[in-house]
């Protein structure tokens, strides 16, 4: 199998936290810094760092097992929506479809806004079902969504709902939902996983985090699709920027 890992998975948010990117966000470039330290400046207006997030936006217990697919063939990339390229080429290196099992804060199967031919973060998953680039496909939902009630790793069966709703009954009958029990919990023996893609999703993931992210690349020597980001602060940023908390 395929082995995806989306960062935001680890690098999550607490309950209650209203100015999550995980209620839904835009990926525009704005996204992946500038609004990061807005929500920083909103927790503290004289913040010259990402410490004010710690308590909203922790990185969550379970990253470090992450390490056991060192070996493995890895690429590290920005965003799920350059996963399709990779898709593409692991079905000609093996001259099948591939199962995928995706380890995220969301399923990646279809999204309510945009184009939805056009590959993007949110889409990637099923278009690639329907295109017989996936074979089966399994989205593994960390174990922290079981504390956050807007999660889809909260509610499967409501979350499972809205995917049929919008998706074709074959790539329904291709997919399973499932949230870990524990922060290891389903992650598949590394003699099983032919590829690891480790993407970044900066639009969802905490900066202050950042260094752990390079840590797991550097340790499964993955090869850039796309550079992701490395964050530091932006200096000068208004606290004008940062609107209060209600």
């Amino acid at each position: 199998m395929l082995l995806s890992i989306d960062w935001d998975a680890y690098s999550g948010c607490a309950d209650l936290v209203f100015d999550a990117p995980i209620w839904g966000t835009r990926d525009l470039p704005a996204d992946r810094q500038e609004a990061w330290q807005a929500r920083t400046l909103r927790r503290d207006p004289q913040a010259r760092g990402w410490t004010p997030l710690d308590a909203d936006y922790p990185l969550y217990p379970g990253w470090e097992a992450l390490e056991r697919y060192a070996g493995c063939p890895a690429w590290v990339t920005l965003s799920h929506a350059d996963a399709w390229g990779w898709l593409e080429e692991q079905a000609r290196h093996s001259g099948v479809p591939n199962d995928v099992l995706n380890i995220d804060s969301h399923h990646d199967l279809a999204s309510r806004s945009g184009d939805g031919t056009r590959v993007r973060p949110g889409n990637w998953a099923g278009l690639g079902l329907g295109a017989g680039l996936i074979g089966r496909y399994g989205c593994l939902y960390p174990a922290w969504h079981a504390g956050l009630a807007v999660a889809e790793g909260f509610d499967l069966e409501r979350t499972h709902s809205e995917i049929s709703a919008v998706l074709p009954p074959d790539p329904l009958s291709r997919l399973t939902l499932r949230r870990m029990a524990h922060p290891t919990d389903g992650l598949p023996d590394p003699a099983e996983v032919s590829g690891v893609l480790l993407v970044q999703s900066p639009a969802w993931t905490n900066p202050a985090h950042d260094a752990a992210f390079w840590q797991l690349a550097g340790c499964l020597e993955a090869q850039e699709l796309v550079s992701p980001l490395r964050r530091g602060w932006a200096a000068g940023v208004a606290c004008a920027q940062a609107e209060p908390l209600d």
